[in-house]
């Protein structure tokens, strides 16, 4: 044996049937093509936990936040507000009023024949009870 043939450089000549080449270069392929879908699929799901991690920080903010009025209020908010005070306002007014007029309320008396009916049909309730309890 010589030494030039267990030498090996970029001269050394190899023979390989062709299909074997073509299944090397096709497995090469196919393994590219799978690794760059499994990292552009890790890449958009890193991407969404980040999106949905923002999402809840800012909901968690705003749950927070928007009842104790330090974001604001939408004008309607405000545009109500001065109305219930406004209603409010009036309500007094009007409760005001009826304590200053409300001296017949105090001093009133039914007429003497609404009372005498009522007396009436409180003594016909009382004999209607004797009625039906001697009836059992």
């Amino acid at each position: 044996m010589s030494q030039d043939t267990n030498h090996v450089s970029d001269d050394t000549k190899v023979s390989m049937p062709i299909r074997n080449i073509i299944s090397i270069v096709g497995a090469a392929a196919v393994s590219t093509w799978a690794y760059s879908g499994v990292i552009e699929r890790l890449n958009r799901i890193e991407t969404n936990q980040e999106v949905r991690k923002e999402a809840i920080e800012l909901n968690s903010e705003f749950r927070i936040n928007w009842p104790r009025g330090t974001m604001g209020s939408l004008p309607d908010d405000a545009e109500q507000n001065r109305e219930i005070q406004s209603i409010k306002l009036e309500i007094e007014r009007i409760i005001e009023e009826v304590e200053e007029n409300d001296r017949w309320i105090d001093n009133f008396e039914p007429p003497k024949e609404v009372q005498e009916n009522t007396n009436r049909v409180r003594e016909l309730e009382i004999k209607m009870a004797i009625i039906e309890a001697k009836g059992s």
